[in-house]
């Protein structure tokens, strides 16, 4: 029997990545405006507790990382994605409640439970933004999905901004909270309403299939797997560096502005995050090039506008240090150019995150396996920030996390351009099985296989 139409509509990658932006908005996106507000929105005097809570976070979030592909390919994204969604919303329930009672352990709890649910989250969403598009369309996908995401850290801010104009005090008000609880409960249900992969049809007409696990056993083979893939090995410095940067920028915005500030400058730098991705996603599926040289030319100019902004923000460092307790407000002479810093801060974060999406969708179109890649790239990126929060939580010198976040993004870089040099034209018909899925063919079988999925030079 045919599907009604506004349902073949509904199942398109298009939508169903839309939708999955909307998700993201309500719930990973608004975390992200609560996190970029600093110490969590609190008074700075709290930047201690959040740290730690988020050291706590990032730890699990490394840990559960690692398994969070076979999660997704046992249960299925959609479910995966709603019990994911979950965590955020208590997680801002637990600032709530720390604003109201000052329950410290609620906070650090609630940060090593969304560590782990966030772990699901985005191996689920790495799966479907990866796997979903026509390979012409992968750049595109990623720009849209995160121009969305983003756009909740945009609404949050707005939302701050607006309950805390003429707050002068450190934190942020209850209200913010309260708005910030709601609108993740909405992502919670607006994530029911995904289709199943096998429902996604593309424009060409090709559905979308996430094998389900046979077994747990299996699925961790599928794990350990992606260990032994050289191009996820030389990507794991890039990996650690994409989140590694935010416990020093939220920190520079809870120390060095006050809360009307801080709220304004969440607002721009999720705001040029969007503006960021949808350029890049151009370049990336500029069909003037082949995807090896689109992928060459994005490096590179990637790298030159991160090195330019790491080198800016590293002067402005060097102004002040630690012990600053002057905060400026957006109408203070010196806002201009710490404020610009901060968007581009933003921009280049968006470009350096989406790269790294389109670099492991131009591996594979095999949902399963980029699945398994998601998780793995999650888990290093959390290990990275559960680190870098944990050097913040120490309180050194900030001039010295701001040089430690320039020189590893900087290192990651030419092991970045290893891989991108080494993209193919097509993935197609390129999904590298298990081990375990080889055992019992013939050794010409194998042979042949091994041929067929390597990948061009």
């Amino acid at each position: 029997m045919a599907k009604p139409a506004i349902l073949q509509r509904l199942n398109t990658p298009i939508i169903q990545i839309v939708l999955l932006g909307i998700v993201s908005l309500c719930g990973p996106g608004m975390f992200n405006a609560l996190s970029g507000l600093g110490a969590g929105g609190s008074m700075s005097s709290n930047i201690t507790l959040i740290s730690s809570a988020n050291s706590a976070l990032y730890g699990c979030f490394a840990i559960v990382g690692f398994f969070a592909g076979t999660v997704t390919n046992t249960i299925g994204v959609k479910y995966t994605l709603t019990i994911g969604s979950s965590g955020y919303a208590l997680y801002s329930s637990a600032m709530w409640v720390y604003d109201r009672k000052q329950v410290s352990g609620f906070v650090i709890a609630a940060g090593a439970i969304l560590g782990c649910l966030a772990a699901l989250f985005w191996s689920a969403q790495g799966a479907i933004m990866m796997s979903y598009p026509e390979e012409k369309n992968k750049g595109k996908f990623v720009a849209i999905f995160w121009a969305l995401f983003n756009f909740g850290g945009i609404l949050g801010s707005v939302i701050a901004l607006g309950l805390n104009l003429e707050n002068q005090a450190g934190g942020v008000s209850t209200g913010t909270y309260t708005a910030f609880v709601v609108v993740m409960l909405v992502g919670i249900a607006a994530s029911l309403i995904l289709a199943s992969p096998s429902n996604v049809i593309r424009p060409d007409g090709t559905c979308v299939a996430i094998t389900k696990a046979s077994d747990w056993k299996t699925e961790l083979k599928g794990v350990m797997h992606v260990w032994k893939e050289w191009r996820m090995i030389y990507l794991i410095p890039a990996f650690l560096a994409s989140n590694w940067f935010y416990a020093y920028q939220f920190r520079i915005n809870a120390v060095y502005f006050d809360a009307s500030a801080r709220a304004l400058n969440g607002t721009m730098y999720w705001g040029l995050q969007v503006i960021g991705s949808m350029l890049i996603g151009l370049v990336l599926d500029f069909q003037g090039l082949n995807r090896r040289n689109r992928g060459l030319l994005g490096l590179v100019i990637i790298f030159l506008i991160s090195m330019s902004v790491w080198a800016g923000g590293f002067v402005f460092q060097l102004t002040f240090d630690n012990s600053y307790n002057d905060p400026i407000g957006w109408k203070h002479s010196r806002f201009g150019g710490p404020f610009a810093l901060f968007m581009l801060y933003g921009f280049t974060d968006s470009i350096y995150q989406s790269y790294l999406y389109w670099l492991m969708g131009a591996m594979s179109n095999d949902p399963t396996l980029l699945a398994r890649y998601a998780g793995f790239y999650k888990a290093m990126q959390s290990a990275g920030a559960a680190i870098s929060y944990g050097i913040d939580a120490a309180d050194i010198p900030l001039r010295w996390e701001c040089l430690i976040c320039w020189v590893l993004v900087f290192v990651s870089f030419p092991l970045i351009a290893i891989v991108a040099n080494n993209v193919s034209a097509t993935s197609e018909n390129t999904a590298e099985p298990l081990e375990s899925e080889l055992d019992d063919r013939s050794s010409s079988e194998k042979a042949h296989i091994e041929k067929t999925h390597s990948f061009d030079a």
